[in-house]
């Protein structure tokens, strides 16, 4: 591939933004295209994880972000009635990965993000079609977009139009797409004051609900249910969360009475089940949900954006080497995802009661079997040589819910 001197970055989410900072750095003339209006998400909070934080490293905003961790104590997993299936040291996690795992509002990172780039660098409102993936080498041509201010050349464009993502189709025209991973998702991000708790994720039959706290003194609260696609709640989506989950341990009770209806987000969720052939095509590579959407259920999908846009920097005149560096990591990823999904939200009362006294016994056994589920993802380090490696500070509830999930799924039949 000819040397890149102008990029287009499809999307302004966080992997787009990641990479538009990237190939800033490295002194590419960039523009993102944005569809929405502003860039400010439609979502709530995003944990990210030491891999993901070394990766901001390379583009100087690591520890602005490890900043931003909310002391959060020891956590881990407990059921319905308020029992601890499993408990995990913070401490122990940050020292095991090299640093904190982070929650914050994906429009604080966003905010960080784009100040990064040059104030003319960002384009809203752009809607953008894919005309030519162009061609590489000596004797290529540029890849060609469409936006409504006219057509766009780029010696690179990156597609982080996300999980629906047009460029997609337009590159691997035969690939079946996302499917449906058979649960959907509420999140709320409301102030909690007065409530104290312990950083958790609670697992009930094909149920789940975590809480956790943030820095500016609001909590992030989720919850995941088996569900048929589509499935929306009759009157509004606090009251199925009440129904679903009112009478759980607390301080489940008291989130759901402090959020108003219109605080609950409802999203299906949905997976790449079977992944692309490459995650590059011509001049264009894929990055994020776009290239591999993953349930969340290991809290990896915005954290493997940000490896995504980083070693696509590195690889910058070498989309096969970003291919090669970046698929079959996070198809391994993608597919422990859906693997790790079946755990916790299984049905069965049997099953479930089960999978309860496993991860009690195993959390007294081998409490690091917990930990070493998370070796290969956690510990992740950017190519092209170390970065600072964050070591210290509190690891977060989410991240321990995350290895119970492993341990067990990694030591049950």
């Amino acid at each position: 591939m000819t040397r890149v001197e102008r990029a287009i970055v499809i999307g302004g989410g966080i992997g787009g933004l990641t990479a538009a900072v990237a190939l800033h750095r490295r002194g590419v003339r960039v523009t993102v295209l944005e569809r929405a209006d502003s860039l400010e998400p439609v979502g709530a909070a995003i944990s990210l994880s030491p891999n993901a934080l070394r990766g901001l490293d390379v583009i100087g905003l690591g520890d602005d972000i490890r900043a931003l961790s909310a002391w959060q104590g020891d956590g881990g997993l407990r059921a319905p009635g308020g029992r601890w299936l499993s408990r995990t040291s913070a401490a122990a996690a940050a020292e095991r990965f090299g640093g904190p795992l982070v929650l914050l509002h994906r429009a604080t990172l966003v905010g960080h993000l784009a100040a990064r780039l040059p104030s003319d660098a960002v384009r809203t409102a752009a809607d953008v079609r894919l005309l030519d993936p162009g061609a590489a080498g000596d004797a290529g041509r540029p890849a060609r977009v469409t936006t409504p201010g006219g057509e766009l050349e780029a010696d690179l464009v990156v597609a982080a139009d996300g999980i629906r993502s047009a460029v997609r189709g337009a590159l691997f025209p035969g690939h079946p797409g996302p499917v449906y991973s058979g649960f959907t998702t509420w999140r709320v991000v409301i102030p909690l004051p007065g409530v104290e708790f312990a950083s958790h994720e609670t697992w009930g039959r094909g149920r789940i609900w975590g809480t956790h706290p943030l820095k500016d003194g609001r909590i992030y609260a989720y919850a995941a249910a088996v569900a048929p696609a589509g499935e929306h709640a009759p009157d509004d989506e606090r009251s199925e969360l009440l129904r679903l989950y009112g009478d759980w341990h607390t301080p489940v009770p008291e989130v759901l009475a402090a959020a108003r209806p219109e605080d609950v987000l409802r999203h299906d969720v949905h997976h790449i089940a079977e992944p692309l052939p490459a995650l590059h095509h011509g001049r264009v590579a894929l990055l994020g949900d776009a290239a591999h959407a993953m349930p969340p259920t290991l809290g990896q999908g915005g954290n493997q954006a940000v490896e995504d846009a980083i070693t696509l920097a590195h690889h910058l005149d070498d989309l096969p080497g970003y291919t090669a560096a970046r698929l079959p990591r996070t198809t391994a990823i993608a597919r422990r995802a859906v693997r790790v999904a079946r755990v916790n939200l299984m049905t069965g009362r049997v099953g479930t009661a089960v999978r309860d006294n496993a991860l009690v016994a195993l959390s007294k056994a081998a409490p690091a079997l917990f930990l070493r589920g998370f070796d290969g993802i956690a510990d992740w380090r950017p190519p092209g040589g170390a970065t600072r490696s964050g070591e210290g500070g509190s690891g977060g509830g989410r991240m321990l819910a995350d290895h119970g999930r492993q341990g067990l799924e990694e030591n049950t039949p």
